[in-house]
């Protein structure tokens, strides 16, 4: 069992309502991978979440959520971003909220490599870069932030769930990384 703050936007699914959802239909996501750029615009550090899975196990991942009953997918991004990061990271949305790519997570293995153990999910992913200070909120312990070649490397790919370590892979190569 795992302690969960509170969404201060719970949407418009109770818990009951929500878990009956998810057993029936795919629920859409948005996934964010928050960077800082060097003044040329390439991505020299990646900020990855710390937080504990149901099992205590602590493992990193990404800004992700869903988004809500008539919620824009950029009003979605904004939402997460300074639910994960805090109010002072200032993200940089896109001009277009066109994903750099987007996943499907089963309750399974499949053949995405994505998995969900709740649901099936769709979620549309994005790089996102923030300017601000970032100080981790809700469930995460802790934001750090990475090298490309340090966020690649097999120790940190292992301490990630679900698939995430290989959307960050497809996320850094969108963005132009090629170490």
């Amino acid at each position: 069992m795992s302690v969960r703050t509170p969404d201060p936007f719970p949407g418009w699914l109770s818990d009951d309502d929500l878990y009956e959802a998810r057993s029936r239909l795919p629920m859409l996501y948005v996934e964010a991978v928050p960077v800082r750029l060097d003044p040329l615009g390439y991505v020299s550090e990646v900020g990855l979440l710390l937080q504990a899975d149901e099992d205590g196990a602590m493992v990193r991942t990404l800004v992700s959520g869903r988004v809500l009953y008539r919620e824009t997918v950029r009003a979605a991004l904004l939402r997460h971003l300074e639910k994960d990061l805090g109010p002072m990271a200032l993200p940089q949305l896109p001009v277009s909220p066109v994903p750099f790519t987007v996943a499907e997570y089963f309750p399974a293995p499949s053949q995405t490599g994505f998995t969900d153990e709740r649901q099936h999910a769709v979620a549309l992913a994005y790089v996102i870069p923030v300017t601000g200070e970032c100080s981790p909120r809700q469930d995460a312990l802790e934001l750090t932030w990475m090298t490309p070649a340090e966020v690649l490397s097999p120790d940190v790919q292992q301490e990630f769930a679900g698939g995430r370590g290989e959307l960050l892979r497809q996320a850094l190569a969108f963005a132009g990384y090629n170490g």
